[in-house]
């Protein structure tokens, strides 16, 4: 039963939807719409044979749904497994014996299980790779010193340096993992490694704490322990020591955060570090759905700074971020400026420009494609030029959007087709009958729609004179597409009530008379209705709850 029931699987039939009622609905207004619906396709009503078959397939569907969620256990399995679930063998004998929150504690008790398994096959692997390249020649040269030697017109660019670390995790039990991870790097023909083991332990909800062990062909082996534990609810502390063995001796480290939440989006952090490079350092980070915002100081040997940057996080499919940040010391001074956005499904591409006094100017390329990171320093020249400023900044954007236009965009466009176009295929009889039971049950509605529309007439009520649901195409940029909506004026006035009409926030494809036409792209509902005689317009999105008539969706305010 366990196995069956792992399957993640996203059942067609939407009872909740079928019944136009509230997930949360009481068994009250499960009553009433249940006695709504077989007061229309109750199959006594139709003398044509045709007629009163369909009417028993949708009657058997409305009954089919109520008792579902009239009964706690049987909904409490629906709103867990879905549908499936109440075809499992075994539930016969337990269902009745549980109480919903039984329920739900045995499916956290199988979920907790399945996790465990995938435990065993997740190694969750993380890498970077950076390439720092070296191109002052572009900016910075003197051109008669190359007039001698051949090919010496072209200027001279060159990889000084690089760095590549991988780490994966090894999951020993819900509670302990082992990470194993090492990196490489060469700067200017000098290169060297190291290799670590980390073993870390979830001791309670509360903290967990890590013991590393390492050791390289430049520092020597290493102990180090790391403590993390909430204090509180709005407060955390992390403790890192470490020992570093060398030819010159034991070289002890630590370093302690104190962090605490200051309130819903912003947190305050206190770092002191000792050893080598001993400093004090607090800093202030807010980030919000639109923003993030740091500003830190530090006082410390061999640097001390002053540090503030800000990102500024577009609305948008994309997620598009601009920073900028300022960062001054005894080192000198750095400003960075640059932007990121998603390129497709798992990549996210970025360029920052870093123009700084004696560091000079810098353009460094990033890209993030699922858990690793490919980065490309690239410095420009040793002094402050327009030029290569100019350069850095207008480059990666003309780069980025000819890329965006010729490459990227038509390649997720057709990955995206392709994806719908496999989804239609594989739901396609499955909307077959859908379509067939929406028709069905639009000519059974014909003749209580007649009566709805003649007792709303006669007290200037609502009247709904078309309605359609579907894609439709708004932007004039994707005229060439085509809309694909069906027409829902019949199933619509057929739930209309004492003048109201009410949908529910899930999707109207469940609903009676209704089907998808578009399956996996966005559908809305567009209805234009008449309420005491004036006109009404609204477009609803396809999952948002919906009352009508409102005062808002009168024509004439809207010229």
């Amino acid at each position: 039963m366990a196995a069956a029931l792992e399957e993640d699987e996203i059942d067609n039939d939407d009872y909740y939807s079928l019944l136009n009622v509230r997930r949360e609905a009481t068994q009250d207004e499960l009553k009433a719409s249940y006695r709504r619906l077989c007061m229309l396709y109750h199959p006594d009503k139709h003398r044509d044979p045709e007629l009163k078959r369909q009417a028993e397939q949708l009657f058997n569907l409305v009954h089919q749904a109520y008792e579902v969620l009239s009964d706690p256990q049987s909904r409490a399995i629906y709103d867990i497994y879905g549908k499936r679930g109440l075809d499992v063998d075994g539930w016969e004998v337990v269902e009745r014996k549980r109480t919903p929150a039984e329920i739900r504690d045995e499916f956290e008790r199988l979920q907790r299980e399945r996790e465990e398994r995938r435990l065993q096959q997740r190694t969750n692997p993380k890498g970077t790779i950076s390439v720092g390249v070296d191109a002052t020649d572009l900016f910075d040269r003197y051109d008669e010193d190359y007039d001698d030697v051949p090919g010496g017109g072209l200027p001279h660019i060159e990889i000084n340096k690089m760095h590549i670390s991988q780490s994966i995790e090894a999951p020993l039990t819900t509670s302990d993992t082992a990470v194993l991870s090492g990196s490489l790097s060469t700067h200017n023909g000098n290169g060297g490694g190291n290799i670590s083991l980390a073993l870390r332990r979830v001791t309670s909800a509360k903290g967990w704490g890590e013991v590393e062990f390492g050791a390289g062909d430049t520092h020597g082996p290493l102990f180090g322990l790391k403590i993390f534990r909430n204090l509180t609810a709005r407060c955390f502390m992390t403790a890192q020591c470490g020992m570093q063995f060398s030819s010159r001796g034991v070289r002890p480290g630590l370093t302690t955060v104190l962090a605490r939440h200051l309130d819903k989006n912003t947190m305050g952090y206190l770092q002191w570090r000792w050893g080598t490079q001993s400093s004090m350092n607090t800093s202030i980070v807010r980030d919000t759905k639109t923003s993030h915002f740091t500003f830190a100081a530090q006082l410390g040997i061999p640097h001390s700074f002053l540090m503030m940057s800000y990102q500024y996080k577009f609305q948008d499919d994309d997620q598009t971020k601009i920073k900028g940040s300022v960062k001054s010391g005894f080192f000198g001074t750095v400003v960075e400026y640059g932007a990121e956005t998603k390129i497709s499904r798992h990549s996210v591409l970025g360029a920052t420009v870093s123009v700084g006094v004696p560091q000079g100017v810098s353009l460094k390329i990033k890209l993030n494609r699922a858990s690793q990171t490919y980065f490309f320093p690239i410095h420009l020249t040793d002094q402050l030029m327009p030029s290569a400023i100019f350069y850095a900044t207008v480059g990666p954007l003309v780069f980025y959007l000819a890329i965006q236009r010729l490459i990227i965009r038509p390649y997720v466009h057709a990955q995206k087709e392709q994806d719908l176009e496999k989804q239609r295929e594989s739901s396609a009889s499955d909307m077959a009958r859908k379509k067939q039971e929406a028709e069905s049950a639009v000519l059974l509605m014909q003749e209580s729609v007649r009566r709805i529309i003649e007792a709303e007439e006669s007290r200037m009520g609502l009247i709904i004179l078309n309605a359609w649901y579907g894609k439709f195409v708004t932007d004039s940029s994707r005229k060439n597409e085509r809309a694909r909506v069906i027409d829902v004026t019949v199933p619509l006035q057929c739930l209309v009530k004492d003048s109201k009409l009410m949908l529910t926030e899930a999707s109207k494809a469940g609903l009676p008379g209704f089907y998808d036409p578009c399956v996996g792209e966005e559908k809305s509902l567009k209805i234009l209705y008449q309420f005491r005689g004036v006109m009404h317009q609204v477009l609803s999105g396809d999952t948002e709850p919906l009352r009508i008539p409102k005062q808002s969706h009168r024509i004439d305010n809207d010229t």
